[in-house]
């Protein structure tokens, strides 16, 4: 069903329709038209059909979307049932609230162990998830077929951390080590994660719109009589 060369921005929204369709059955709908998913996503009907028909549609005509059908069909894509295993490597601040959360298991990858070269937080747990020392972590990995590194080192040890755990079958790098992992193994799959340029672009929108509100608010003191709705 699935066609060939789908774009990263229709794989990008895959788990925003996940994430909108799991709050959807919560609160007891049963179908949804690609209109209403439309206004609640902020994506045009258009975009949400020819996104779903990239994988069979879904849909029927004159119906909609059967919500825990599509919400199936798109965990069923986005691997949620593989049951994917996972280890965080460091356990700073940042390791430390990937461990406080249910975000992993609640999107079907387990996370199995810390790993860190702090000697006092080796051989603790850390919101249940056992810390090791880092010079176990191939044969951790090899012994328990990890699929995906999660990476919250300085950047200066990415490189080596992550020829580490590819050795050792690991083929999936979540990178946030604030540096581009540029890899030239096909096999791996790596997506880098940068923090702060979600921030600037955060600042961005928010210096547009003031921009943006500064000129209007400028137009209606050089025009008046357009408040007032005169022509």
């Amino acid at each position: 069903m699935k066609k060939e060369n789908i774009s990263d921005a229709v794989i990008r929204r895959l788990p925003r329709y996940h994430r909108y369709l799991g709050d959807l059955i919560r609160e007891g709908k049963l179908r949804i038209s690609s209109a209403e998913l439309s206004r609640i996503m902020n994506v045009t009907a258009s975009q949400i059909r020819q996104d779903f028909n990239c994988f069979g549609g879904f849909g029927q005509q004159g119906y909609g979307y059967n919500v825990k059908y599509l919400y199936g069909k798109i965990s069923e894509l986005l691997g949620v049932s593989e049951g994917y295993r996972a280890v965080i490597v460091g356990a700073g601040n940042l390791g430390r609230a990937f461990t406080s959360t249910h975000m992993f298991e609640r999107r079907g990858v387990n996370r199995l162990a810390m790993f860190d070269i702090d000697p006092a937080v080796i051989g603790t747990k850390i919101y249940d998830v056992p810390v090791y020392s880092v010079n176990e972590l191939g044969d951790f990995c090899r012994k328990h077929n990890v699929h995906i590194g999660v990476l919250t080192v300085p950047k200066e040890a990415a490189y080596e951390i992550t020829s580490t755990i590819i050795e050792a079958g690991v083929r999936g790098i979540w990178n946030f080590a604030n540096m581009e992992l540029k890899l030239d193994n096909p096999d791996v799959i790596v997506e880098n994660i940068h923090l702060g340029d979600s921030l600037m672009t955060l600042c961005y929108e928010i210096k547009t719109a003031n921009e943006k509100r500064e000129k209007d608010e400028y137009r209606k003191t050089q025009n008046p009589l357009r408040i007032y709705g005169a022509p």
